[in-house]
């Protein structure tokens, strides 16, 4: 198969077998958003801090800080999922190979899938009743917040039926090691 692009420099290589490439676009997404996030959530404290030490601050920024926050956290489950990098039993699942490997890849997954499904359910309702609360000092509803937790959950949904339908289909066992090693000089 050929590629469709350039591969980026956002998109991870590792675990492609349970990648399809038709996603690569949304992960490397959804990493901008997340340096986005954190570049905004670190400047609005900053300016935070810093206006209250003149003693003159500007109240919306906890609204602004808050906002990245909450964005970067659900946003950055989401890519952590398509990357691979949350949380789940590595090492069980990497010592052991065969259908035992295949059933604890599975039921882990499984488990993400329903709590993805939780949190666009409930997310969703959450959001809607969102509208009848309001920030301050803004007076924005609340469900501009609530809105990143069923968009988080549809992404992490996505995310994981893409690693179920690729494990299921060319085994969830890579060339290489699961996770990239990071070394710094």
């Amino acid at each position: 198969m050929v590629p469709l692009r350039a591969p980026s420099r956002l998109v991870l290589e590792t675990q492609r077998h349970l990648k399809w490439r038709l996603l690569d676009p949304l992960e490397a997404i959804t990493m901008i958003l997340c340096g986005i996030c954190l570049a905004g959530f670190s400047t609005s404290v900053f300016l935070d801090v810093l206006t209250r030490i003149l003693h003159s601050p500007w109240l919306w920024l906890q609204e602004v800080t808050s906002t990245f926050f909450v964005y970067g956290t659900f946003i950055g489950a989401a890519a952590a999922t398509r990357r691979n990098d949350h949380l789940y039993l590595s090492a069980i699942t990497e010592s052991v190979r065969g259908w035992p490997r295949l059933a604890i890849e599975t039921f882990d997954r499984l488990v993400v899938l329903a709590v993805a499904y939780c949190m666009v359910y409930y997310g969703y309702i959450n959001f809607l009743q969102g509208f009848g609360s309001f920030r301050m000092p803004s007076m924005t509803p609340i469900a501009s917040l609530y809105a990143a937790i069923p968009i988080s959950g549809a992404l992490i949904a996505l995310f994981t039926i893409e690693q179920l339908v690729n494990g299921w289909r060319r085994g969830f066992e890579g060339k290489g090691p699961a996770h990239e090693e990071t070394y710094f000089e």
